[in-house]
């Protein structure tokens, strides 16, 4: 369509994550069965954070405690694809070691705009600060999360200017975990994401990220993405990580060895790994917690 912007062959390869990998069904089959089993072992209820389409989230409950720390976690899928019933598997190690975990869905392209998408996620996470604490989770203590898309959501929290109007104190958010996220999505306009994305350069820029850091940013983030992924995707992390430490930020960055785009985020079933080490640490549990 005339005005569209053109297609980067270069960006377009780097940012087509499926094709960084031989055996992408694989995966997703993968997190779909840790996922089953997670359900089947970790007590959790089911709960709606908006009348909206997509607007319902898990909470893998801790009821013998109270004000437990609270890991959200966004999923990947480009937007477009995935949901709840494939992350759950990111909650048994983390409910094990004392943490009340919640998986969210939010609507997904091209049904609705990125613009939207990030409105849910924000409603969400003010849903869980109103009423996490039924759940025996502290309101004070949240660690944000995600992967690829999810990691650019996790962003989207970070970002300054939202926090007043959904009414969420920022100081809640202890600390961000995001996952071969995507910060400045202005590069997805060369490419073939665009098209089910619908973006354009005001929208593209309004949702990125990097774009919008506070003044003086204040909460801890770890942000770590596969060694194995394409240089784009390592940039994108790495510029996040810069940004946020140059506005004062406790910023932490981490290339994981032998991991993938789609392999990084299955460490969080494993609390000896790089990548379950740092959210325990965020959450302020178990060996490797703040002191």
């Amino acid at each position: 369509m005339l005005g569209e912007p053109a297609v980067d062959p270069y960006l377009d390869v780097q940012y087509n994550a499926r094709a960084s990998v031989t055996d992408f069904e694989a995966r997703m089959r993968l997190y779909r069965r840790l996922s089953d089993e997670a359900y089947a072992a970790v007590p959790h209820v089911e709960a709606w954070y908006g009348e909206g389409d997509g607007e319902l989230l898990d909470v893998f409950v801790q009821p013998a405690r109270s004000a437990a720390p609270v890991f959200v976690f966004i999923h990947g899928g480009y937007w477009r694809a995935l949901s709840k019933e494939d992350s759950a598997f990111v909650s048994p190690m983390l409910h094990a070691a004392g943490a009340v975990v919640v998986t969210l869905d939010y609507a997904l392209a091209p049904a609705v705009s990125l613009s939207h998408i990030v409105d849910q996620v924000r409603r969400a996470i003010a849903w869980i600060h109103r009423n996490i604490d039924h759940f025996g989770g502290d309101p004070q203590r949240i660690v944000v999360s995600g992967s690829s898309a999810g990691g650019h959501l996790t962003g989207m929290v970070l970002a300054a200017g939202w926090h007043t109007e959904y009414g969420v104190r920022a100081e809640a958010i202890i600390g961000a975990l995001p996952l071969s996220g995507l910060f400045d999505v202005r590069p997805l306009l060369h490419t073939h994401i665009n098209g089910w994305m619908g973006l354009d350069l005001a929208a593209a820029t309004e949702n990125s990220p990097s774009l919008h850091l506070p003044e003086r940013a204040t909460t801890p983030i770890v942000a770590c993405y596969g060694a194995l992924e394409t240089a784009e995707f390592a940039a994108q992390t790495r510029g996040f990580v810069d940004a946020w430490a140059g506005r004062g930020g406790p910023a932490t960055l981490h290339a994981v060895r032998d991991r993938d785009h789609f392999s990084v985020v299955t460490e969080l079933t494993d609390a000896d790994s790089l990548v379950g080490r740092a959210a325990l640490h965020l959450l302020g549990l178990g060996p490797h917690a703040r002191h």
